[in-house]
């Protein structure tokens, strides 16, 4: 015998009329309705949903979680059940069980324009009751484990700071996500520590010599700066669109794709000759690379992440105005004229020039130093052979 089919229509007719008796403050009506409704229809999460808003109108938190649970059985992305249920937690004082609910329903809520005034002011509402309860996890762990602060900008404090913050989920996790190679075995650091690379001080007390052999290139402005990014017009653009082939970000180019460049070499030989004493990645038609980038005013370097691994990159600060930054994964630095940094460019980072006037640097790739001689010379051969047999490297160099 088959199971008679419930009349849609009629069950139709009593949602609505539950739906009228609540919006007039009769839930205990409206719930009545609804578990009539469930008898003949319990599959059905739609009329769930509105059952358990009459049991929270009634009063019946216990009930209204029930039936909650019931919606997060047939759907467990629904972003209503999932809102309605951290509600209903936090009401009953669980807001550990809350915050895993509102955490869910954030994540799963459509743009905000998609959403009702009381719906806008829900979500706004759980995005405060997590960064509250983030709060006070922690000021907890400050406390349990001592003042972070006792530590100060050491480097381990920096890294505790972030793991607490990863852990809670106020940040993101970034990783290393090259764009070609990805060498195993090689840790992700966003910016690496100064004593890593002993000749630093050198590069930085020659900033006045480089400075001043870029300056003579500028007296011709940025005429022979060429854009950094140059794409082909088949090439799916994605977030270069606004900055290809534009001058908005460009490049004298030093060395690139492994080859010096003498035109302007010869107009910075002394910046040259120091840079060549620096442990430069040397794969044929791919690194080194070295250029002086010029970022205009206004503009925005995108989020985006480098070729490989395998080297890491050097920023020398030259002619740096106030309002420019540069974010690397979690770690935002500010430029110091002369103060340079070493960053893994494979994990995600942006720039921007937020000032009125150009930002010009010195910047050059170097080999990652947690390889060994041995690795650098296997990698060297098994990259040109790579090249050999696939016909060349791509747009970019390693």
């Amino acid at each position: 015998m088959s199971t008679p089919q419930p009349d849609v229509v009629r069950l139709q007719q009593l949602n609505d009329s539950a739906l009228r008796a609540a919006a007039a403050g009769d839930y205990l009506t409206a719930k009545a309705v609804l578990a009539q409704i469930l008898v003949e229809a319990p599959s059905n999460p739609t009329i769930w949903l509105n059952y358990a808003a009459a049991c929270r109108g009634a009063g019946d938190f216990d009930a209204a979680l029930l039936a909650i649970d019931e919606v997060l059985k047939r759907e467990p992305r629904s972003f209503m059940a999932l809102l309605s249920k951290g509600t209903l937690l936090e009401r009953k004082g669980q807001i550990k069980k809350a915050i895993a609910a509102y955490r869910a329903a954030v994540q799963l809520a459509p743009p905000p324009a998609r959403l009702d005034e009381s719906l806008r002011t829900a979500v706004i509402h759980a995005r405060a009751v997590i960064e509250q309860y983030l709060e006070e996890y922690a000021n907890y762990l400050n406390e349990a484990v001592g003042d972070f602060a006792e530590h100060g900008q050491s480097p381990e404090a920096r890294r505790i700071r972030q793991f607490v913050d990863i852990s809670l989920g106020r940040r993101p996790r970034y990783l290393q996500e090259p764009v070609e190679y990805f060498y195993p075995g090689l840790p992700s650091i966003e910016f690496w520590e100064r004593d890593e690379f002993p000749w630093l001080p050198a590069l930085e007390s020659a900033t006045n010599t480089i400075r001043d052999e870029l300056l003579g290139i500028l007296q011709e402005q940025f005429k022979d700066f060429r854009p950094y990014v140059n794409y082909p017009d088949t090439a799916p653009l994605d977030q270069w669109a606004e900055l290809n082939r534009s001058h908005q970000w460009g490049a004298l180019h030093l060395f690139v794709y492994g080859e010096r460049v003498e035109e302007n070499c010869s107009r910075c030989p002394q910046t040259v000759e120091l840079i060549e004493t620096f442990p430069l990645p040397r794969l044929p038609a791919r690194s080194p690379a070295a250029m002086f980038s010029a970022l205009q005013p206004r503009t925005k370097i995108p989020p985006h992440t480098g070729v490989s691994n395998t080297r890491l990159i050097v920023h020398l600060p030259l002619i740096v105005p106030a309002g420019c930054g540069f974010r690397v994964g979690n770690s935002v630095s500010d430029w110091k004229e002369g103060q340079a940094w070493v960053f893994d460019d494979t994990i995600e980072h942006e720039a921007w020039n937020d000032s009125e006037f150009p930002r010009t640097i010195l910047i050059f790739d170097i080999w990652n130093p947690r390889l060994s001689e041995t690795e650098r010379a296997l990698l060297t051969r098994v990259v040109s052979a790579m090249d050999k047999f696939s016909g060349g490297p791509g747009e970019q160099g390693l």
